[in-house]
């Protein structure tokens, strides 16, 4: 198989596929992690994020915002880039074991659908105010919070791409 359709395998569309792999991997007993985020313009700060975030299990999920989730929550101005480059660039790091897109404000339905034995936020959030707690706590699974690599955010970026 070719790399990049190796990669493009890794983004899940749809509850069906999502909902066979995770099954697969929960027939393996592999412990799965999940997380979450826009990932617009990927930096050091997101690969020490989600680096940290693989080393919690066997399995890393990333829920990843669609085009018009990012909008509502950023802004019109983004994303810098659209859903299938940042899917495709997620994809293609050798930690991801797969990429998901929702297109909600936050990935509860995903995260239901899912069921990870860890959900991971930054340590910008307090557990019980994470997105899926409840899901994630009702089966006996994990709340973890990671801090961000200081200096590292895509706005920052944004920032000083436009003062050059």
């Amino acid at each position: 198989m070719e790399l990049l359709s190796i990669i493009k395998s890794k983004i899940l569309n749809d509850k069906v596929q999502i909902d066979r792999q995770i099954a697969v991997w929960k027939f393996l007993n592999k412990k799965i992690v999940f997380t979450n985020g826009c990932f617009d313009i990927l930096h050091l700060g997101h690969i020490d994020y989600l680096a940290k975030s693989a080393d919690q299990g066997d399995i890393l999920c990333v829920g990843l915002n669609t085009d018009r989730s990012v909008r509502k929550i950023k802004g019109k101005n983004r994303p810098v880039n659209d859903e299938n480059v940042r899917a495709i660039i997620l994809a293609s790091i050798a930690f991801v074991d797969a990429v998901m897109l929702f297109d909600e404000e936050t990935p509860y339905e995903l995260i239901k659908s899912v069921q990870p034995d860890i959900l991971i936020k930054g340590a910008d959030y307090k557990p019980e105010d994470i997105v899926g707690y409840d899901v994630v706590k009702s089966r006996g699974g994990e709340i973890k919070t990671i801090e961000f690599l200081d200096g590292y955010s895509t706005s920052n970026l944004l920032e000083k791409i436009k003062a050059i």
